[in-house]
Order: C-alpha cells, then structure tokens, then sequence
C-alpha cells in the first residue's frame, strides 16, 4: 500500500464518527502527518460546529511543525463562507504545504474552488488518491449534489414464507404485535435510524401499527418523519404527530383540508412519478439519505421507478401461512449477515 492510501484510508476510518450528525454537511476526516507521523487528526463535528480540517490542525500540540507537514482530507476542502470559514483559508494561514485529498467536492460552492486556492497559495495539491473508497464513504453527499436526489435505503423484515406484514384478519385475532425479527435486529434498525436524515413509511403502515420512527433502542438524533398520506387518514392520536421531530406530510392538492400545527404539509401528484416527487421533497428540504421502511406499496414505488441505491431485507424464522406479500425484488447482493436466527441481506443497485 502507498503512503498516501495509508493516510487517506485513515481519513475515511475516522470520519465514520460524523455518521448521522454531520447532515447536510459530509462527513469528512482529516489527517496531519509530519515525518511519518500523525501528529493531529479530526472529523466534521455535529452540523454547524468546526470541520475536520480545523478540528485536525486543532489537534496539533506543537503548530509550528504545520509548516513541514502534510494534511490529508477525505473531501476537498470548502473554499466558502457557510457556518464556519473556508477550511482552505485556514490550511494556507498555517502554511500547511502539502495537500493530499480523496475527492473533489461536487458542491457548487467548491467543485474544485478550494484545490485552485490551495494551489495559487503554493500549496502541492494531490487529488484522487483512494477515489472510488471515498465516493463510497461519501455516497449520500455525492447522491444529493450529482442526482439531486437523497441516497435512498429500502429497508424490510419479511417472514421465512414471504410475507411483510399479517392481513387484518389476523391482527385482531392477536392484539400484540407481529413481530418477524428478533430483539438484535430491530436495535440494529434503530442504530440504522440515527445514522440517515429521513425516513419514510406509508398511510397503512401509520395506521396499522402506529409506529415512533425513533431510535429509542439505540441513541443519536431520529431521523425526520415524511409520511405519504393522500387523503390525510391519519390524525393528531398518532405517536408520528408528537413532535419531537420535524415531521413531514405528503399529501394531495384536494385533501389539505386539516393541517396540525407544527407539521409540514407537501403537496404531489399521486397520478404521477410518486417516487421522483418524493425525492424532489427531500432535495428542496436538504435531506441526504432517506430510509424507505415501507409498507410493501410504498417500497414498490420506489423499486418501480429503480429509484434506490441500497436494499436492506431481513428474513425471520416464522411463518404468516398468509398476509401481505413482500415487494418483489432484484438487486445485487453486496453482503450477507446472521443476527440471531434472522439473516439480513445487503443489496445494491448497480
């Protein structure tokens, strides 16, 4: 392995501490080497806090080795005003001299501003080092600026015999709920839940099983609540309606009749692409990544319109014998994993 793949691979390792706080900001990590050491590090700190490039040069006990040392960043650094000064201008006031990054910023306030700074500040400037590894780390970032779109998850359980959810019929036969997978799989959910910005069920499913959408099995920030909802069935009884967290209410132009203070209502066209509608939504409020947890109608829309990037699809032990059906599916499996007695497999859309 090369140096620089050394260093840009620790990057990458550390900026994984962002996952689920840094939304709509990527999740960066940053690296200061001087004579084949680390001597200072860092990762993007919550949304609206310091960068990985200032939280790494912070880190640095004895800055006057910044003039000799090279720093290494997942991401191009911003060369913007936001909510924090452009991270370039900070590495030149060091005099950092050399600059080696995985990946130019698609953001239309950078792509490619901060590399030219850094260069007319006589800084070396290396890009492309571990390319296709931090395109990877960075894919919700990459989703919403090149597709102007959010990285889409689908996530599902299913029964050993196919089934995604029991029929009415066999609800109120058996009042407390049907649960497929076990107490290991439905935290791992949870912890899935804290590390996306948005999640999204459908009417049914609200009324089916009332769920919380929180990460009460794990901690972090929940995700924001968008609810398809034509014909606005679901009420202010409902545990999505206790705002704890921004919720959103995608509904229809004849059913906007009740709006409950503090829900943000949006209206779409439910004769047309509901999937591409729902991910034009999302981009217009700054969502990155979006789990899709279903039902099976709302799940197909998105596997229809091939409008999903990861499929995440549990597979209990317990038979239904009947009920509803989960979405038929191809994708590529990209891993395989045991929870319990529960399999999960991973799939991408290639």
């Amino acid at each position: 392995m090369k140096i620089q793949e050394k260093y840009i691979l620790r990057c990458i390792q550390i900026a994984k501490n962002g996952l689920g706080t840094t939304f709509p900001n990527p999740m960066v990590g940053a690296v200061i080497v001087y004579n084949e050491t680390i001597i200072g590090e860092g990762y993007t700190s919550p949304y609206g806090g310091p960068h990985a490039e200032v939280n790494a040069i912070n880190s640095v006990h004895d800055k006057s080795l910044l003039t000799k040392a090279t720093i290494y960043v997942t991401l191009e650094p911003c060369a913007h005003y936001g909510k924090t000064p452009p991270c370039a201008d900070l590495i030149i006031k060091h005099k950092i001299p050399n600059v080696i990054i995985g990946l130019m910023d698609p953001h239309k306030k950078v792509a490619g501003a901060g590399i030219q700074k850094l260069k007319d500040a006589g800084c070396t400037v290396v890009s492309g080092v571990l390319e296709k590894e931090c395109r990877i780390h960075h894919k919700r970032f990459l989703c919403f600026h090149e597709k102007k779109r959010p990285y889409v998850i689908l996530k599902w359980a299913e029964t050993n015999d196919g089934y995604i959810a029991p029929t009415n019929d066999q609800r109120n036969l058996k009042a407390e709920p049907f649960w497929i997978t076990s107490n290991k799989a439905r935290q791992l959910v949870h912890q899935w839940r804290s590390e996306e910005q948005g999640i999204l069920i459908g009417t049914n499913t609200v009324i089916a099983d009332n769920p919380k959408l929180d990460v009460r099995n794990w901690y972090g920030k929940p995700p924001i609540r968008i609810v398809l909802d034509p014909n606005l069935r679901i009420n202010s009884t409902h545990a999505i309606f206790n705002k704890t967290v921004k919720t959103i209410i995608i509904t229809s132009k004849a059913n906007k009749n009740s709006a409950i203070k503090g829900v943000i209502y949006e209206e779409i066209d439910f004769k047309s692409n509901v999937a591409q509608q729902l991910c034009n939504v999302c981009y217009k409020h700054n969502i990155l990544s979006l789990i899709v947890e279903g039902g099976t109608q709302t799940l197909t829309t998105f596997i229809a319109a091939n409008l999903w990037d990861e499929a995440r699809i549990f597979k209990g032990t317990s038979n239904f014998i009947k009920g509803i059906k989960a979405p038929l599916f191809t994708g590529k499996i990209s891993s395989k994993n045991c929870y319990g007695k529960d399999t999960l497999t991973t799939y991408s859309n290639d």
